[in-house]
């Protein structure tokens, strides 16, 4: 987001108080009971059909629960995804960024959003064989020095598989952050949360019911209301007062003279029943677009992440056998993102964003 407004000063004995106050309990999520068949490791341009997970007999999954990935094990890939309307290109997964083990983790794909006319970029991650980290910024969130900032470090990109934005300022998030063990900005009940724990699974939802403070979480990044839940877009991704999902840009200027338009680049996140990750941005959307998107893909939760032309940013590294990931080797998911390959190598990089790397 632009960001228009300064950070205040924090008040450090109210974030420690927030620490202190948050409940520790067991992590809700379960981990399945057998092994999930795998995506190949093929390199052609057509992902396999998904193999989705079963309940047992007489039992029944509520819409929204997320299984979490097992570490080390892959997830079924993904199915294509259907179009809107009858005119669209069906939405066919191609693989994109080095492979793990010999298996793609991650693929892309592009739709055109319901009632939209530009295509959004979309990826699919698998978390059984990535592992996810949380870096932050001098400007959001601000209050480093922080071990994980730009740029990326070598021992990092000798891993490192892909990258994307964080959320807002964090004057504007609507929520706080936690990572490296302190509370940068405190951390509000229903507020949209990306969580990483110390093994690099992640889960996503809002804060105090889908996902709450636990020994494991490492870093907590929360932006805004969830956009989707119970894997449909929320009430509020669908009203007219789409200022409340961020003060956008206008169609040629970000000047905080020229007004806002509705239909602005736009990023989001999700996560699916079976626990990959689903990242959609686009340079047209509105906050119901992107929730539409984030469902097509398979979420069951999601948030908005960052938007407006300059942040939005999705980037995988495919590097030779046996080298780093370096700004060389690394494509766009959307060619027309200010952003690059280079963005997570730069110190100058003042945004938190989050990496994807090899387990």
């Amino acid at each position: 987001m632009t960001g228009r407004r300064a950070l205040g000063p924090r008040l450090g004995s109210l974030i420690l108080a927030s620490v202190a106050s948050l409940v520790l309990v067991a992590c809700t999520t379960s981990m399945p009971s057998g092994p999930a068949p795998a995506h190949t490791g093929s390199a052609s341009s057509t992902a396999p059909a998904a193999r989705h997970r079963t309940a047992p007999p007489g039992t029944a999954a509520k819409v929204g629960t997320v299984t979490a990935a097992v570490p080390g094990r892959p997830l079924p890939a993904p199915a294509a995804l259907v179009p809107y309307g009858t005119t669209g290109a069906p939405g066919t997964w191609r693989p994109a960024g080095r492979a793990v083990k010999g298996i793609r983790v991650v693929y892309e794909t592009a739709l055109v959003p319901p009632g939209g006319t530009a295509p959004a970029g979309i990826a699919w991650l698998d978390t059984g064989l990535l592992s996810a980290r949380l870096y932050s910024g001098s400007v959001s969130p601000g209050g480093g020095p922080y071990r994980y900032t730009a740029p990326v470090g070598p021992a990092q990109a000798a891993t490192l598989v892909a990258a994307f934005n964080g959320g807002f300022k964090m004057n504007q998030a609507r929520g706080g952050y936690y990572t490296e063990g302190r509370v940068i900005d405190p951390l509000r009940t229903g507020a949209a949360s990306l969580v990483i724990y110390a093994d690099g699974s992640v889960n996503l939802g809002a804060w105090g019911t889908d996902v709450t403070m636990t020994p494991q979480v490492v870093s907590v990044r929360q932006n805004l209301l969830p956009l989707v839940a119970d894997g449909r877009p929320t009430a509020r991704a669908g009203t007219k007062r789409w200022r409340a999902w961020g003060a956008t840009c206008g169609a040629a200027s970000c000047s905080p003279t020229v007004p806002g338009i509705e239909h602005q680049w736009r990023s989001g996140l999700g996560i699916t029943a079976d626990g990959a990750l689903v990242y959609a941005a686009g340079p047209a959307l509105d906050p119901l677009q992107l929730a539409q998107l984030l469902v097509r893909a398979g979420a069951v939760r999601g948030m908005q992440l960052d938007i407006n032309p300059n942040w939005p940013v999705f980037v995988t590294y495919d590097p030779p056998p046996g080298a780093a990931a370096a700004p060389a080797n690394g494509s766009k998911l959307l060619a027309e993102t200010a952003q690059g390959p280079w963005t997570f190598f730069e110190a100058s990089w003042a945004r938190d964003f989050i990496t994807m790397s090899a387990r």
